[in-house]
């Protein structure tokens, strides 16, 4: 059952065995009675009356009423900070086939998907588990990516789910090697296994000369798994299975920290707090901390190692901005298990996911799938590709008329909207926000560093008119040109995904308008994500 450990129990935050019974104070954890509650209280206390989760709560700068960081004379910017991976999606899953919807569920010919630019596994992941069951032909996916990080870490995920036979002992494999920072000794036996694979291919073709590019088939039950590297970035792959001599958990933790929870950035942080659930600000707090993916009130003790995959060098990869929950949507999240510990975000998304994965490792076992991996710019993959057509190109055509190239816009309109025209919208667009807004009063704002006035600055893009802004974008792309060049044609109405899939689609007053705005808020997209479809003109 989802929210559960491998026995299928919901846990207490105190002695670890089945609990019902949630804090009433959070909402977080859970107890199996009132004496571990209460034995507990001395250290769960200082989360559940931290002042995060108070909803009077006011970020550090707006009670010193200083100008934050991040702001400088013209607005709001975004800095970055931490390293230059991007080991995580930024935007929701997507299904990018939706065969129900295209070419139906009875479709019977074999459907080649090609992810150019893939990121981490979450669209393939979300593709397969939601093939219908009435599909009974062949799947090929092609997953490609331009860092030799990306490609390695998702054949390691990939694998573990072709191999592991406990499907959940490897949904929670998965899940850790995927997203926490520190893993247990179970996970690092099942990478051992899946390190033999790639050592027996090491052995293989350690005569070959350098720079030969080479090919690896795996074959389990009804699917496979090709990975085509050079000789030496299968050398460099076996390196994604040791932590660096040297590098201590405290070590890796301290190194992790000092970009997550660094002083210099507190106030990058508080902002992205302003708009969230008040308990969702601790959860998100636990996970700067420690980095691992699990329901608020499971112990960590177990997680003894690295994750070799992130630990390349003693360095920590990614930006001090990467959260999990991006990846996915939160409406989705928020509906996963958890047991009554409602308000644990990042336990549901746990809860979640191994569902996702779990269902995924159910489909695969009666679908006939093939994955090739490879690593080269997108632009390059026409030198590897055996195929020229795919039924879906994420970044075909053939006797597919649903055929589909997804491209993804995801700074289209800020690169286009000008200051002067900021400036010009700024009594329209705060006025609109203050509708939905009424539950954040109270004294009016001292100045322009509250926090209210700096959320209703970066809420902005929510009810602004984007599709002015794209339009002038396509204008200036010369898209029509784009469409005449490569023999396409911008799909309209969409079929894969909303053009603007995280734009609010209520209008105020509205049966539900409230509650998708505070969904929204919640996350940290801006709304301005375009996605455009892409059809083959004959």
């Amino acid at each position: 059952m989802p929210g559960a450990d491998l026995q299928g129990r919901i846990l207490c935050a105190h002695c670890q065995r089945h609990a019902n019974s949630a804090c009433k104070g959070c909402l977080l954890v859970l107890y199996c009675g009132a004496g571990c509650q209460k034995t507990h209280w001395s250290t769960h206390k200082q989360d559940c009356k931290s002042p995060l989760i108070k909803k009077d709560w006011k970020p550090q700068w707006d009670l010193a009423d200083r100008e934050p960081a991040f702001v400088d004379g013209s607005g709001t910017s975004m800095h970055a900070f931490g390293g230059k991976k991007f080991f995580w999606g930024n935007v929701p899953a997507v299904d990018v086939l939706r065969i129900a919807d295209n070419e139906g569920e009875e479709y019977d010919s074999d459907i080649r998907l090609l992810f150019a630019a893939s990121g981490d596994p979450r669209n393939v992941i979300k593709t397969l588990e939601s093939i219908p069951k009435a599909y009974g032909r062949s799947i090929h996916a092609h997953v490609n990516d331009r860092d030799l990080d990306i490609v390695a870490r998702n054949a390691i995920i990939l694998l573990l789910m072709l191999t592991v036979q406990d499907k959940n002992e490897a949904a929670e494999c998965m899940i850790h090697i995927w997203y926490s920072a520190r893993i247990r000794q179970s996970d690092i036996d099942l990478l051992r296994s899946v390190r033999g694979l790639i050592d027996a291919v090491c052995k293989k073709i350690a005569g070959k000369a350098p720079g030969t590019v080479l090919g690896k088939k795996w074959t389990f039950a009804n699917a496979s798994l090709r990975l085509v590297l050079t000789k030496e970035q299968w050398s460099s792959l076996l390196g994604y299975f040791d932590v660096p001599v040297g590098l201590s958990l405290e070590r890796a933790q301290r190194i992790r920290t000092e970009v997550t929870l660094a002083d210099s950035r507190v106030d990058y942080r508080e902002r992205r707090m302003i708009g969230q659930v008040p308990a969702h600000r601790v959860c998100g707090n636990r996970f700067r901390e420690d980095g691992i993916l699990l329901p608020f009130g499971h112990h960590r003790h177990l997680f003894i190692a690295p994750n070799p995959t992130f630990y390349q060098t003693a360095d920590w990869p990614m930006k001090d901005s990467a959260d999990p929950l991006e990846g996915w949507a939160l409406d989705d999240i928020l509906q996963a298990g958890a047991g009554p510990a409602t308000n644990d975000v990042y336990g549901k998304l746990f809860y979640y996911l191994k569902g996702l994965l779990f269902s995924c490792q159910r489909r695969l076992s009666s679908l006939n799938v093939s994955f090739e991996l490879s690593n080269c710019a997108a632009e390059d993959l026409g030198k590897q590709l055996k195929a020229d057509a795919f039924a879906r190109i994420e970044a075909s055509y053939a006797e597919n008329g649903h055929a589909t190239l997804l491209t993804l816009f995801m700074n289209a309109v800020d690169e286009t909207v000008d200051d002067s025209e900021i400036a010009a919208s700024t009594s329209a667009e705060l006025t609109a926000l203050l509708e939905y807004l009424p539950h954040r009063g109270g004294a009016p704002p001292r100045s322009m560093n509250d926090s209210r006035m700096i959320l209703m600055n970066f809420l902005r893009p929510l009810v602004r008119d984007v599709d002015k802004y794209f339009n002038r974008y396509m204008e200036l792309e010369n898209f029509r040109a784009v469409e005449q060049y490569l023999g396409l044609r911008m799909k309209d109405p969409h079929t894969i995904i909303d053009k603007w899939p995280m734009r609010l689609r209520l209008q105020q007053g509205q049966a539900g308008a409230q509650e998708e705005f505070d969904l929204l808020l919640s996350s940290s997209h801006t709304g301005n994500e375009r996605y455009v479809e892409w059809k083959r003109v004959d």
